[in-house]
């Protein structure tokens, strides 16, 4: 799924952007060069993975396009969708943020276990970790800030489901995936020097957890453009009514 230029005119701006369906042969390594037939084009993709500190499992590529023939019929949308490139990605970021919100819930809790598991097997002193008050205090805390998240998600996403929602999605994904950094931060302090070596699962939940911020939306936008302009949108609409019925009753 590619956002492209279809409109040669710049003045256009985003209303010039249509989504299209690039199709290659799919590759499971970390370089990719697919050149067409001299039938179907004769373009070339050539790819290669961004190596990242954390992440790995779905990597970012740097892609490079030359000569690269798409049809008409590869437009999403047909015709119609011309120009509709822009509308089409931000329609699709309301689920991103949901599921990003899923997958940061989904590391807390990956973390929260890992940090149950470690601090009941490491003895201090002679004593489980796990005995120690301030053990149970970090862990109490990660648990709510857990549970918080996964269960505002999950109404979020029944709003959404509902027709609502949309700053809904972009709050639970701002404090869901701020809430897994920290998580996964004390996870891998409980864990002390062992936490910090790769062998252990909790290294990679901490690495794993501090892109979430940064997926579909950074936190700063999502902040100031979208959910402190939608309160603020609200709450001049729900004053509205109360100084019209004001001036009427002074009248």
């Amino acid at each position: 799924m590619v956002v492209v230029r279809t409109d040669p005119d710049r003045s256009a701006g985003h209303r010039g952007l249509s989504l299209m369906l690039v199709e290659k042969p799919s590759d499971d390594g970390h370089a990719f060069d697919y050149r067409q037939s001299e039938s179907d084009g004769g373009g070339r993709l050539a790819g290669k993975a961004i190596p990242t500190i954390g992440y790995r499992g779905m990597h970012s590529f740097d892609l490079s396009f030359d000569g690269l023939f798409v049809p008409d019929s590869h437009v999403i949308g047909g015709r119609a969708g011309l120009g509709k490139g822009f509308y089409f990605t931000m329609a699709g970021m309301m689920g991103g943020r949901m599921q990003t919100a899923g997958r940061a819930s989904g590391v807390m809790r990956a973390a929260l276990r890992a940090a149950l598991r470690y601090t009941a097997d490491r003895k201090v002193f002679g004593a489980p970790l796990l005995d120690c008050p301030l053990t149970l205090a970090k862990l109490a805390r990660m648990g709510a800030r857990y549970a918080a998240c996964q269960r505002l998600a999950y109404a979020v996403a029944r709003t959404l489901d509902a027709g609502g929602g949309r700053m809904e999605a972009s709050l639970v994904k701002l404090l869901a995936c701020r809430s897994a950094e920290w998580v996964t931060r004390e996870a891998l302090q409980l864990h002390g020097g062992m936490g910090y070596a790769e062998e252990t699962p909790v290294s990679r939940y901490f690495v794993d957890a501090r892109v979430l911020s940064i997926f579909e939306g950074a936190e700063e936008t999502l902040a100031l453009k979208v959910i402190a302009r939608s309160l603020l949108e609200q709450a001049l609409a729900d004053a509205a009514p109360s100084a019209a019925a004001a001036a009427m009753a002074a009248h």
